[in-house]
């Protein structure tokens, strides 16, 4: 009798999950006990908001306890992800940002938290290209002749990015040392006079997610696109470029996103999490809302997301030391 409940308990389980990791389900049978919290790094209103709530919505639904956004932006992202690393490790805390604040700003200053071990990486999410284009102020030619231009006239180019330390920093950084060349660096405060000085030509060059408003500058003419720093060229911008395709092999600079718990969470529970996030990410209606804000869904498996986040911690830390960078 006992055995014949045991199996009816587990196929219900496994009915209940829709998938096939009903073993490490039953393993952690409390979980979830409560609502879980879903700190964002960002405020409300954007783009990584949006796409946090939509998954929180479908998670709540699939989970059966609510999903709760909590925005808690500042510090570039750190300041939510430490209060995730500090959270007990009971998978009902998670957060959900940007890579940057666990491989790159751990090489530019000290941090409340270590990243390697504090933290869980519990499933991927997305990933924002980060787009080179010019201003009226480089009124013609291609990224090839961008180029050319800096090697004959070394340092007379500006290039802004939106901080000393950001990501389309290192993606400068990158570029001068993969190509030779020098560049001067204009690190703006944030994005928001980057672009109001880039429409009057305040600098040559600059480099900037590819979000909506800078697209739309670029449909209109009072933007140049000369490249993008992903692996693949953009849907809106078929006809610009690759910084691979241009040469620059390494140069694959995108802004990923993915969710992180506490280290120490069960395993089991991070492989629901992961694979229930999968399948809303597999949603069509959620990749359309993605692409139509210029975001591509990158689900991966725990194993190949965890390679990912330390394959880039590594790689921005060779950027930083061999550039000397340091943060604002």
């Amino acid at each position: 009798m006992t055995q014949t409940h045991g199996l009816s308990r587990r196929a219900g389980l496994a009915a209940i999950m829709g998938s096939a990791v009903w073993p490490s389900w039953a393993q952690s049978p409390s979980w979830p006990a409560k609502p879980i919290k879903l700190i964002v790094a960002y405020p409300p209103g954007g783009v990584s908001d949006m796409v946090a709530r939509a998954l929180a919505e479908q998670l709540s639904t699939r989970l059966g306890v609510p999903v709760l956004v909590d925005n808690r932006a500042g510090a570039g992202g750190s300041l939510a992800v430490n209060l995730v690393a500090k959270s007990a490790p009971d998978g009902h805390t998670l957060v959900f940002t940007a890579l940057s604040p666990l491989t790159l700003s751990p090489h530019l200053g000290n941090l409340p938290y270590d990243a390697t071990k504090d933290l869980t990486p519990v499933a991927s999410v997305m990933y924002s290209p980060v787009l080179i284009a010019a201003t009226p102020a480089l009124a013609q030619g291609d990224f090839k002749a961008l180029l050319a231009r800096a090697k004959q006239q070394p340092d007379a180019l500006r290039w802004a990015t939106s901080g000393s330390g950001s990501l389309g920093h290192l993606m400068l950084e990158n570029i001068r040392s993969s190509a030779q060349v020098h560049i001067t660096h204009v690190p703006y405060k944030g994005g928001g006079q980057q672009i109001t000085d880039a429409l009057s030509g305040q600098f040559e060059v600059l480099s900037t997610n590819a979000s909506g408003v800078v697209l739309q500058h670029i449909k209109e003419g009072r933007l140049r696109a000369l490249a993008v720093g992903a692996a693949a060229r953009l849907d809106a911008l078929p006809g610009v470029p690759t910084l691979a395709e241009l040469g620059l092999a390494s140069a694959n600079f995108s802004s990923r996103f993915g969710i992180f718990a506490p280290a120490g969470v069960p395993s089991a529970i991070v492989e629901k999490l992961n694979g229930q996030i999968n399948a809303v990410l597999a949603l069509p209606a959620l990749r359309e809302r993605l692409l139509a804000a210029e975001c591509v869904a990158a689900p991966a498996s725990m194993a190949d997301f965890a390679k990912a986040v330390s394959s880039e911690y590594k790689h921005m830390g060779s950027i930083v030391r061999d550039a000397k960078i340091q943060a604002d």
